[in-house]
C-alpha cells in the first residue's frame, strides 16, 4: 500500500484488476520434512509455571484483580489484555463502531475545517443559486387533476403531472449532481488523508481528485439511471393497462421498484470511495462495492439511514428559523398559501431561505461524505485487514491485529 490516498488493495484479498502476480507471504515449511529432534524424548512432565512473588508456601495471599489494561488480567479473572489500536488520525485502526464512524466524520471536519468548509461552502452557494433561479423561473405550475375523473383519466393526469414536475426539476437535479461530484471527489481525498493523520490543503486535494472526475461523473450518473430504469419497469405495466386494475398494478409495481432501488443504492453505496481510493473503473467500482457490502447490507443500511436522519435533523434545525423569517418577510408567499393557490416564490423568500440552506449544506455535506468513506474503510478493515496497511502507511506501531471477517464487539 502506498502512502497516498490512492490505496491499493491488500494482498490478502486483491481487488478486481489487481495484479495477481505480486508475491505474497512465504509459504510454511513442509511438514513432511525430516525432523531433527531425537526420537528418544523424556516422558511428559507435570511442570507448573514459575511461581510469582507472593505465591510460595506460607506467602500472604495476593489480590486476584488483574494488572490493568495491556497486562495480565485486564480485570478480574486474569488473562492478557489487548494493546490499544493505533490512531494516527481521526479513527482507531480497527473495526469501527457506529459512533466512531460518525465521530470520525465530524473530527475530519474539525481537523481540516479550512479545506472542508471552503469546498462545502463554495459548492453549497453555487448549487443554491442555481436552485433559486430554477424555482423562480423554470418550475412550471402544477397540473390540475380533475376530482371527478375516471380512474384511467386520473392515472393519466397523475402521470402528466409527475412528468411536468420531473422536467421542471431536471435543472436542479443536474446542479445537485455536479455539486455532489465535486464534494465527493475532494472530501474523499481529505478524509483519506485524515485517517492517516496527515494534513492536506484544498489545492492538494483537488490535484489528487481531478484525474478521477470523469469516471466519478460516469458513476454518479449511472447509479441514478439504474434507479430510474428499475422504477420505470415497475410502474410501466400498470400504466399500459390504464384502468382501475392498472392503477393498482402500477402502485404495487412502484412499491416493489422502490424496495429494489433501496437495495441497489446500499449495495453500490461504497462504489465512489472505491473508485477514488483504489483508482478503479466505473463498473469495477460497482462490483467492488457489492463485494464489500455483501453480508453486511443491514448494518450499512442502518448506518446510512441514521446518517440521513441526522442530516435531516441538522437541516431542519438550521433551515426552519430561516424559513419562518422568509415567510414573515415575503407577504406574497404567505398570501398564496392562505388562498390555496400555487405558491408564489418571491425574491425575499428565496434569498432568505437560500441562506439557511447554504449553511445547512455546508455542515451536512462533509458529514455525509465522511460516513460514506469511513464505512468503506471499516468494511475493508473487517474483510481485508486494511488496518495493518494503514498502520504501515502512517508509520505507527501498536496496532492490534485481528482476523479479517471478525467484527469488533459492539460494532
Amino acid at each position: 500500500m502506498n502512502d497516498t490516498p490512492g490505496w491499493a488493495s491488500p494482498g490478502s484479498a486483491p481487488s478486481e484488476g489487481q495484479d495477481a502476480t505480486v508475491p505474497g507471504p512465504a509459504a510454511p515449511a513442509d511438514d513432511t520434512a525430516a525432523s531433527k529432534w531425537s526420537t528418544a524424548q523424556p516422558p511428559a512432565g507435570q511442570w507448573s509455571p514459575p511461581s510469582t512473588p507472593g505465591t510460595g508456601p506460607g506467602a500472604a495471599p495476593r489480590p486476584t484483580a488483574g494488572w490493568g489494561y495491556g497486562g495480565p488480567g485486564g480485570g478480574p479473572g486474569g488473562g492478557w489484555g489487548k494493546p490499544p489500536a493505533a490512531k494516527p488520525g481521526v479513527i482507531p485502526l480497527r473495526p469501527l463502531s457506529v459512533g466512531e464512524i460518525l465521530d470520525g466524520a465530524v473530527s475530519t471536519m474539525r481537523a481540516h475545517w479550512r479545506t472542508v468548509l471552503s469546498v462545502s461552502l463554495v459548492v453549497a452557494v453555487i448549487s443554491q443559486i442555481g436552485e433559486i433561479l430554477v424555482q423562480r423561473f423554470l418550475i412550471p405550475e402544477p397540473a390540475e387533476i380533475d376530482p371527478d375523473a375516471t380512474p384511467s383519466e386520473a392515472l393519466r393526469q397523475s402521470a402528466e403531472s409527475a412528468q411536468s414536475s420531473i422536467v421542471g426539476q431536471a435543472p436542479s437535479l443536474i446542479i445537485t449532481i455536479i455539486g455532489t461530484l465535486f464534494i465527493t471527489a475532494v472530501l474523499t481525498v481529505v478524509i483519506s488523508r485524515s485517517v492517516l493523520g496527515r494534513p492536506v490543503t484544498l489545492s492538494e486535494a483537488w490535484n489528487e481528485a481531478r484525474p478521477r472526475l470523469l469516471q466519478l461523473l460516469g458513476l454518479t450518473l449511472l447509479v441514478p439511471f439504474i434507479s430510474v430504469v428499475v422504477v420505470t419497469v415497475g410502474i410501466l405495466p400498470g400504466l399500459l393497462v390504464g384502468s382501475a386494475a392498472g392503477a393498482m398494478l402500477a402502485l404495487l409495481g412502484g412499491l416493489a421498484a422502490v424496495v429494489a432501488v433501496v437495495w441497489l443504492m446500499v449495495r453500490f453505496s461504497l462504489a465512489s470511495p472505491a473508485l477514488m481510493l483504489e483508482r478503479q473503473g466505473v463498473l469495477t467500482s460497482l462490483r467492488r462495492s457489492a463485494k464489500l457490502v455483501n453480508g453486511a447490507w443491514w448494518r450499512i443500511f442502518g448506518i446510512q439511514a441514521l446518517t440521513v436522519v441526522l442530516v435531516m435533523f441538522i437541516t431542519l434545525v438550521i433551515a426552519v428559523p430561516f424559513s419562518v423569517i422568509a415567510v414573515t418577510v415575503d407577504g406574497s408567499f404567505l398570501d398564496s398559501l392562505l388562498s390555496g393557490d400555487a405558491p408564489d416564490f418571491g425574491w425575499p423568500f428565496l434569498i432568505i431561505s437560500g441562506i439557511g440552506s447554504v449553511i445547512a449544506l455546508t455542515i451536512t455535506y462533509p458529514i455525509s461524505a465522511g460516513v460514506s468513506v469511513l464505512l468503506y474503510v471499516d468494511q475493508r478493515i473487517r474483510r481485508e485487514a486494511l488496518d495493518l496497511e494503514l498502520a504501515r502507511a502512517a508509520g505507527v506501531s501498536g496496532n492490534s491485529p485481528h482476523q479479517p471477517g471478525h467484527d469488533a464487539p459492539g460494532a
